[in-house]
């Protein structure tokens, strides 16, 4: 049974699931892939289990403090390598952004020198299914390009704004899919 409950935030409402014993899932309102991963219909339910860690790091979040992602019990829903990848974008430092190419060379090294493309790394993030805790806004483009997130190019650069990511060498192109 997956359960769902909402969270205001800053940046637009937010909903939260849970599989009963950890968060499988945050998506932005409007998100991309709103609930893809969880494979059945979600019961509203406000304090299902993990729920109330997850509005503290949210709350702790917003009000500019740096909470820890192992504070909140995480299970998102996802094969093996887009496991990884997740596991990745936990380690990106909060007010700190990495590339795509960064983290396709990250997962080569766990995957013992096995290669991978940048852009299978792209779907990987962005198919995140816990937005946020997860950060996938900390990913850029190689070039600065803030690209490739799935809640939109301005709640990607609210959030970088709010860590107090330099934007100076960010910009927003002007072209492309991933707008």
């Amino acid at each position: 049974m997956y359960y769902s409950t909402e969270y205001a935030s800053p940046v637009s409402a937010l909903t939260l699931a849970s599989d009963g014993a950890a968060i499988c899932g945050l998506w932005l309102e409007g998100q991309k892939y709103h609930g893809g991963t969880v494979p059945e219909a979600m019961a509203r339910d406000d304090d299902a289990p993990a729920f109330a860690e997850a509005r503290a790091w949210l709350d702790a979040y917003f009000a500019g403090k740096r909470p820890s992602i192992a504070d909140v019990p995480l299970a998102p829903i996802g094969g093996e390598f887009r496991q990884m990848v997740w596991q990745i974008l936990t380690e990106i430092p909060y007010g700190e952004t990495t590339t795509y190419g960064e983290i396709a060379q990250e997962v080569a090294r766990r995957r013992d020198g096995r290669k991978t493309a940048a852009l299978a790394v792209g779907g990987a993030v962005g198919h995140n299914p816990v937005s946020i805790i997860i950060p996938c806004h900390r990913v850029v483009g190689a070039d600065g390009s803030l690209t490739g997130y799935a809640g939109g190019l301005a709640r990607k650069t609210w959030l970088l704004e709010h860590e107090g990511v330099d934007m100076s060498r960010l910009y927003t192109p002007t072209k492309g899919t991933a707008l």
